[in-house]
């Protein structure tokens, strides 16, 4: 027998040997426990990692998706022959919330039929407003920026409170919310009417109040996207942005928030593909920086919680890493606890392999993998085995009942109300259906509340209808038609959504007629356009928020909201 045969087989020996004695140290923990088992979390914790082989390790700090309306058979052998952690519900299998509730049961079964009996996280991204990936029967709310506008801490406890309360009813129990990147580049085209404020201060008070109105809701928070999206015009989905500010200016404008939430004891937070050359050279994503991660969030902010990637799938991380398998290998040894793909990996996929040999060689890879899966465990113990859980099996039968949430449509209402800003009170402010004007609706052909409103209000008026996306020859033409169209009409209301509605809208300065802009999600576009007559902000295109805009328009109540940049 060569040497090294024989130091493999002692290294093993020994370890049998400490782990038999660990076991048997503890001596109240039976060796057919699991995960329901009724023994403390720290020591049931260290038992099921010691229970735990490699693949099981590994599995436990994966997330995966699916792409169908229901789970494919691929997602089910990982949860059920690999022991996978966690599953991601995305915006694309939603439609139909009873499907979400049987889909997260099915899966769950699954879980529950391996030895050690370990659930599963089950989570989606219901920020509120523009990102709602639970689609179906769920609130479509008004989102952070509207909370921002009204700037009551209740409305952002509240607006998690109901907007949990509908997803735990389908067995979703962790929601990849609050957003907590400051407004700060207005010209984001993904943050935008995500953020609660442009002031730090304000973003991390109102996002505080989120996470306690999530817990309350028996849902896990997590705080997006760590160390912060805002001073940014890129997505991270299709680039790896640049964020070019030296550490100081992160600590007193970027880390603000993090720093409430942290002080509040947040459960999770997720690390963005995001680059600061000033603070960490060569392009390395935070999401795959151990400076930012550990160094960082661990050791300078004192963040105990649970340590989340953004979707791996996405640009910002691959294009540093130079591969997935590797953008999943630094990922880890960076100190996230969970690593998701919005798709599920092929059984013998790289990211799988690649990762899995090497923690059979690599002890350090291997402890690090040990430690994530542990945190990992230990959060699902005191999470599942708490009173306020989201159910394992969500009955579908029951799921009309409970979403959308009754309680939850009231308020949701009135804090659209409180919300709504009057940036420009002009002549036409309020309108009343009595003067006798000829009016034109302007708006997208995928916002029918925005004409439905109107028509109660002002039942004569005439549409006029444009997409929401457009390409720069069609929002051309409806420039053209619509300056001479609004020739017959004596008031225009037209609803901006973005940038092209935006120009649609700048057309109208030049007819002379009197112009009421309705700004749903970010409000950048229309705040130089003072030659209109009246403008209001509304921040969403919630059908919430465009009850509240013409209630307000028609002098139903005096809105109250203020801009929150």
């Amino acid at each position: 027998m060569n040497t090294a045969l024989k130091n493999k087989i002692f290294a093993f020996l020994c370890f049998a040997f400490l782990s038999a004695n660990f076991l048997s140290a503890q001596s109240n923990i039976k060796d057919d426990a699991d995960f329901w088992s009724d023994y403390p979390s720290e020591e049931l914790a260290d038992f099921l990692i010691l229970k735990m082989s490699d693949e099981e390790l590994l599995s436990q700090i994966l997330m995966f998706g699916w792409a169908g309306a229901e789970p494919s058979e691929l997602l089910i052998r990982w949860v059920h022959e690999r022991g996978l952690g966690s599953v991601k519900v995305f915006g694309w299998n939603t439609d139909n919330t009873e499907l979400v509730a049987r889909s997260v049961s099915k899966l769950q079964e699954k879980s529950q039929l391996r030895p050690l009996k370990i659930p599963l996280f089950v989570a989606t991204d219901q920020e509120g407003g523009w990102i709602r990936h639970v689609k179906g029967d769920t609130s479509d709310t008004p989102g952070n920026m509207a909370i921002g506008a009204s700037s009551y801490p209740m409305d952002s406890y509240y607006s998690a409170f109901y907007i949990s309360r509908e997803i735990n009813a389908l067995g979703i129990n962790m929601n990849f919310a609050p957003t907590v990147d400051n407004y700060t580049n207005l010209k984001s085209t993904v943050i935008g009417p995500r953020s609660f404020s442009s002031n730090p201060e304000h973003v991390g008070q109102l996002g505080a109040s989120f996470v306690a109105g999530s817990i309350d809701a028996g849902v896990i928070p997590t705080a997006k996207h760590f160390p912060g999206h805002g001073d940014t015009s890129l997505d991270s989905h299709g680039n790896l942005p640049e964020i070019n500010i030296d550490y100081q200016t992160l600590e007193n404008r970027e880390l603000i928030p993090f720093k409430y939430l942290i002080a509040e004891k947040i459960p999770a937070i997720m690390s963005g593909h995001l680059s600061f050359p000033k603070i960490v050279p060569n392009g390395v994503p935070a999401s795959l920086s151990k400076i930012f991660l550990t160094d960082i969030l661990r050791n300078r902010l004192g963040y105990e919680g649970l340590i989340i990637t953004d979707d791996m799938m996405m640009n910002g991380a691959t294009m540093y890493a130079g591969s997935l398998s590797r953008a999943f290998r630094l990922a880890i040894e960076a100190g996230n606890d969970i690593v998701i793909s919005s798709t599920t990996a092929f059984w013998q996929e790289n990211l799988w392999t690649s990762n899995l040999e090497l923690m059979n060689h690599n002890t350090e890879f291997r402890n690090t993998v040990k430690k994530a899966a542990r945190r990992v465990l230990l959060y699902k113990l005191n999470y599942f085995k708490s009173k306020n859980a989201a159910p394992l099996y969500p009955d579908p039968k029951k799921v009309k009942e409970r979403v959308p949430d009754k309680e939850g449509q009231k308020f949701f209402l009135n804090q659209a109300c409180r919300s709504i800003t009057l940036q420009k009170k002009g002549e036409n402010f309020p309108l009343k259906a009595s003067q006798g004007e000829k009016i034109l609706l302007a708006g997208q052909n995928q916002f029918p509340e925005f004409f439905e409103q109107a028509k109660k209000r002002y039942p004569n008026c005439a549409e006029f209808k444009y997409d929401y996306e457009m390409g720069p020859n069609q929002a051309e033409w409806m420039k053209k038609n619509i300056e001479s169209t609004s020739r017959n009409f004596d008031i225009i209301i037209i609803c901006v959504a973005n940038e092209r509605s935006a120009m649609i809208a700048s057309s109208l300065e030049r007819t002379g007629k009197k112009v009421i802009i309705m700004s749903v999600l970010s409000p950048v576009g229309v705040l130089g356009f003072n030659w209109a007559d009246s403008i209001l902000l509304g921040y969403s295109y919630s059908p919430y928020t465009f009850k509240a805009l013409f209630a307000a328009l028609n002098g139903e109540f005096e809105p109250t909201g203020k801009l929150p940049l």
